[in-house]
């Protein structure tokens, strides 16, 4: 069998429309655990830790912006600082919210620019593994292809020597019942059915009804 070009899989599929492998229920059916070269779990563990990555960051953003919007609303609510105890605890309290928000802000910011960079990651892992993938496949076709064309010549050898069996197997009987015949013709039923039991013949398929 010839063997097939080297294809560039990443090339081709560079920059189209794709699913997420590891988020796809037919990838899966095409790639049970125990099928998965060392390659295609390394780059599947790839795309699902920067799925992890993308959804905690969602969350933790969302959750110091809650924070902020608190803090925010509490320096509102103790703008009114008089100038006593109680004001210069509020003062104190402020502050702290301030310092608060603005490590707050940084986080945000930081935590922003690396969810904007993930989706361009994730892609790019993601047309990794379907550039593994699809080479998998076609090896695999390639290795059950030729296979069958194993299957497909013994299937055909064995079919010719079936036939010469069957062929051999018609000749056969009727020698013996040409053979059984001239015999009877010769010696007589009598005859014949002592030699018959002599030469364990008395359930022969083949004999020539008397």
């Amino acid at each position: 069998m010839r063997k097939p070009k080297k294809t560039d899989y990443n090339k081709i599929i560079k920059n189209k429309k794709l699913p997420i492998l590891t988020l796809d229920a037919r990838w899966h059916e095409l790639f049970p655990d125990e099928i998965k070269s060392f390659r295609i779990k390394e780059l599947e563990q790839k795309v699902n830790q920067l799925l992890k990555n993308q959804g905690k960051l969602v969350h933790d953003i969302k959750d110091m912006r809650k924070l902020k919007k608190s803090l925010v609303s509490d320096i509102v609510e103790n703008m009114d600082i008089k100038d006593d105890h109680q004001g210069k605890v509020k003062e104190k309290k402020l502050e702290r919210n301030k310092k608060y928000i603005n490590e707050l802000n940084e986080k945000i910011d930081k935590a922003s620019d690396k969810l904007s960079e993930l989706p361009y990651k994730i892609k790019e892992a993601n047309e990794e593994l379907l550039s593994e993938s699809i080479k998998n496949c076609y090896d695999r076709i390639h290795i059950n292809q030729e296979e069958l064309k194993n299957i497909s010549e013994w299937i055909q050898k064995t079919r010719e020597e079936l036939k010469l069996k069957i062929l051999a197997k018609h000749d056969m009987e009727t020698a013996n019942n040409l053979i059984y015949t001239y015999m009877h013709d010769i010696l007589g039923s009598e005859v014949i059915e002592i030699f018959d039991m002599t030469h364990n013949l008395g359930n022969n398929d083949n004999k020539t009804p008397n």
